[in-house]
This record gives C-alpha cells, sequence and structure tokens, in this order.
C-alpha cells in the first residue's frame, strides 16, 4: 500500500494485530480500541500490556495460530514477525490487506491536527514533552510514544481535543506515512545505514518528510543541529512551508538560553519565559523548546506552555534512575548511537557534580558498531571508567571481523570490553559515594542496573 492511499479508518473493519504486545504495536491498538474499532491480536508471550488490552475490549491470544485471525478484515504486522508466521501466511494466503504499523496509525489518526516528532535522537522525550504539555494547557491530546512515559503512565492514548501528537520513525522510512501539519525534527544525522545504505538517502528521505507538510504547516527544526538547520533551510527555500527554528544558536527564532539545572529559559517576540525541568542535560533543553515551539503554534499562551513543561518526569529509559545505595546513583539510558551516549554521559557528568561518573555500554547491532567504533569511544572517553559489554545483535546476523573490540581499541584510561558476568562486580567496586554509574544501550543492558544496585549493598 503506498502511503498516499492511507485507508479510512472505518474502512479497516475488524483489525487483528500480530505482535500486539510490542510498544509500538500496543500503542496502535489501544487507541484503536478507543475509537470504537473491533480489535484483536496475540503475541508469542503474555505480556503486562496484554491484560490492560483486554481489559479495554480487545480480544487477545497467546501464542501464534492461524485460528486467531478468526474473521479479521485488516492485518498489522509488527517488524519482528517473519513471513512463516502462521498468522502472517494465512493472511496472505486469504489476501487480507497487511499494514505495517505506521500505516495503522495514520489510518487512526484520521481528521486530527496531526503533530509528528522525527529525528534521529530524542523523538520520544519530545512526543512526551509536547504531550504532558499539552495536558497541562487543558488540552487533550492523543498521542502515541515510542517509549512508555511515567508522567503519563501509558504510551498510547485517545484524546477528545482533536489534536494528534506521535513519534514518527525514520529508522526503516515509515515516517513518510504520516500526514502532519506540524513536523518536528530535531535532528538529521547518518544512521540506519542497514536500511539507507547512504547517508545522502537519510538527508533525502528527511526532505521527503517535509515535503509532506500542506500550506499552512510549520516544520519546527532545531537551529543547533546542522542536519536539521540545513533541513530547514531547503524547506523554505522550496517555498510552500513555513519553519520555525528553535535553539541557542542566532539563527534560532525560539531562542533557548540553557544556564544548566533550574536555570533554562527561552525567548521568543521580546519576552523571556523561565523552564522548570525535572530532566538534565542540554538535550532536554532543547527538547523542551521544540515542544514551546508547537504549543505557541497550537494556541496555547507562552506563560502556560512554559509552565506545563514542569510536570514531565521523563521517559523510560531515557537517564531513568535505576536505585542508588552507598551514595551511589545507577541510572539506565536507551542511547545507541554516539551522539546519545556523548548527550547521556554530558548529563551524568553534570548530575555527578564534580563526581566520577562509570559507564556499561552494550554496542547495539554489528552493522552500527563498524560503522561508528571510533566515534562511541570517544563519547565513551568522557567517562571515568568506561566498560563495554559483547554486541547485541537484535535482528542482525554477525558480520565477521566486527566485535565490541573496535570500541575498546579506542578507549582511554583504563576502558576494556567485559564478560557480563565481571561487569556488574567491576563497576560496584569502582563506584565510591556521591559516583553516577549509567548502564547505556538499546539491548538488555537495561536489566544491568538493578543487578549493580544490588551489589552495591552487598
Amino acid at each position: 500500500m503506498s502511503p498516499h492511499n492511507i485507508p479510512t479508518l472505518e474502512s479497516l473493519g475488524k483489525v487483528h494485530f500480530i505482535g500486539i504486545g510490542g510498544v509500538g504495536m500496543s500503542a496502535v491498538a489501544r487507541i484503536m480500541v478507543a475509537r470504537g474499532v473491533p480489535v484483536s491480536g496475540s503475541d508469542a508471550k503474555d505480556l503486562p500490556v496484554m491484560a490492560d488490552l483486554a481489559a479495554a475490549g480487545a480480544r487477545i491470544a497467546v501464542g501464534y495460530a492461524a485460528a486467531n485471525l478468526a474473521d479479521a478484515q485488516t492485518v498489522v504486522a509488527g517488524s519482528a514477525i517473519r513471513e512463516d508466521n502462521p498468522e502472517l501466511a494465512a493472511a496472505r494466503r486469504a489476501g487480507l490487506p497487511v499494514l505495517h504499523r505506521s500505516q495503522a496509525l495514520a489510518a487512526t489518526m484520521g481528521g486530527d491536527t496531526v503533530v509528528t516528532v522525527a529525528g534521529t535522537h530524542g523523538k520520544s522525550t519530545t512526543t512526551s514533552m509536547i504531550t504532558v504539555l499539552l495536558q497541562a494547557a487543558g488540552l487533550d491530546p492523543s498521542f502515541a510514544v515510542g517509549a512508555n512515559i511515567p508522567a503519563l503512565g501509558v504510551n498510547a492514548a485517545h484524546g477528545t481535543s482533536g489534536i494528534f501528537v506521535a513519534e514518527a520513525d525514520e529508522s526503516d522510512g515509515s515516517f513518510l506515512n504520516y500526514r502532519p501539519r506540524i513536523a518536528v525534527v530535531t535532528n538529521v544525522e547518518p544512521d540506519h545505514l542497514d536500511y539507507y545504505g547512504t547517508a545522502e538517502a537519510v538527508y533525502e528521505s528527511f526532505d521527503r518528510f517535509t515535503a509532506l507538510l500542506p500550506a499552512d504547516g510549520l516544520l519546527v527544526a532545531c537551529a543547533d543541529d546542522a542536519g536539521a538547520l540545513a533541513l530547514a533551510e531547503r524547506t523554505r527555500a522550496r517555498g510552500n512551508t513555513r519553519a520555525v527554528l528553535y535553539g541557542t544558536s542566532e539563527a534560532a527564532d525560539i531562542k533557548l538560553d540553557d544556564g544548566g539545572p533550574g536555570n533554562v529559559a527561552v525567548s521568543t517576540g521580546g519576552a523571556r519565559y523561565s523552564l522548570s525541568l525535572q530532566v538534565p542535560g542540554r538535550h532536554n533543553a532543547l527538547n523542551a523548546a521544540a515542544a514551546f515551539a508547537v504549543a505557541l503554534e497550537l494556541g496555547v499562551e507562552p506563560a502556560a506552555a512554559a509552565d506545563g513543561l514542569a510536570s514531565f518526569s521523563g521517559a523510560s529509559r531515557r537517564f531513568e534512575l535505576k536505585g542508588a545505595a552507598r551514595g551511589v546513583r545507577v541510572f539506565d539510558d536507551y542511547a545507541h548511537h554516539p551522539t546519545e551516549v556523548r548527550a547521556a554521559l554530558t548529563a551524568a557528568r553534570s548530575v555527578a557534580a564534580g563526581n566520577k561518573v562509570h559507564v556499561l555500554f552494550q554496542p547495539h547491532l554489528f552493522s552500527r558498531t563498524r560503522e561508528f567504533a571510533p566515534q562511541f569511544a570517544e563519547a565513551l572517553n568522557l567517562a571515568d571508567t568506561a566498560l563495554v559489554l559483547d554486541i547485541y545483535p537484535a535482528r542482525e546476523d554477525p558480520i565477521p571481523g566486527v566485535t565490541s573490540q573496535l570500541i575498546a581499541d579506542h578507549l582511554t584510561h583504563g576502558g576494556r570490553l567485559v564478560s557480563a558476568e565481571e561487569a556488574v562486580n567491576v563497576l560496584a567496586g569502582a563506584a565510591g559515594d556521591g559516583d553516577i554509574v549509567l548502564t547505556v544501550g538499546a539491548g538488555d543492558v537495561t536489566a544491568y542496573g538493578p543487578r549493580i544496585v544490588e551489589a552495591l549493598r552487598a
């Protein structure tokens, strides 16, 4: 199905989700149920979100079997679902339309005013900030985010205001399936080269993304990021869409004044508004400025927009506190690109306030490790202790000669490759009162935080 003929919600009939327990899939299913669509779904494991969906009225099965399709008229398949999955194979044989999650979400948006957030990093946090801000300002947006948001309680909900805020994923080109009126681009950097092949193809896809904006649409882009700034300039040159720039640079229309924790403000139209942010790091101050820009476009008063950001407490796995023991705080972060790792460690430095920062990093994907090994090491060298685990393969087969040693080779002051068994004990032994320990990566490294807290207690 081409992105130009996204189906209407009414035309889908009964919708069956294969892989409904995934964070992105459950988000779409949750909103469809709330909008009156008959929903069924299955997953290999019984995940907590599936009980929520069943309670909301979805028919849920655990384990995959062709019979689970029942009388479904449209199928949505998660990106991890293989062609030999019995439900997908049965749907293909029956000639049922099979949608990508992004197409199903686009159909769900219907006639709402759509705000999509794209960018190589910061999407989940910025989408969440916009949602929390709009809720605080008395608007009730629908939203779909790619992470669980403690401040919201869920990662998706149906709202009554006719505004729909969604994270738009560029990793597989699916962000081109949406029809936004406001598009936020936090940054544009080469990533996901396993899908795109070249940096040029990444930039071109973002041009296609901004080309989706209507004549009365708005691009909100970060002036501090070279890729986003160039995208905004190209968009303005096309002449059919407005662009608002935010950031600390001279080019910004919404100027960020980041004086560090407790001293962040934005200026627009000659007036200055303080932001009280609960989340550390300059990257989060920039994300907040993007949310502020979107709120102004949607008619929220600037002072109310600034106040609304105070209730944002962070997204899960984005510098998330996992516990503390012996005066050591342990955080976890999903960072899996060198720019994100640098941002997480810079935030850790500011939170550590002069004490030491110890990091456990798990590279995600062989292709990304091959592409960025020296840049990962350069970012990790901001820590006092940098330990690296074996690569988390996710969807990839090994690439000969590509291991975590490619990163370890560039680490300074004692950084090294460690086994899973060593990692916890080494970090618990290295950290002292006031220090920060950070587990970093998109794989199962998130499970190590609680184990490090236990080891510190022991």
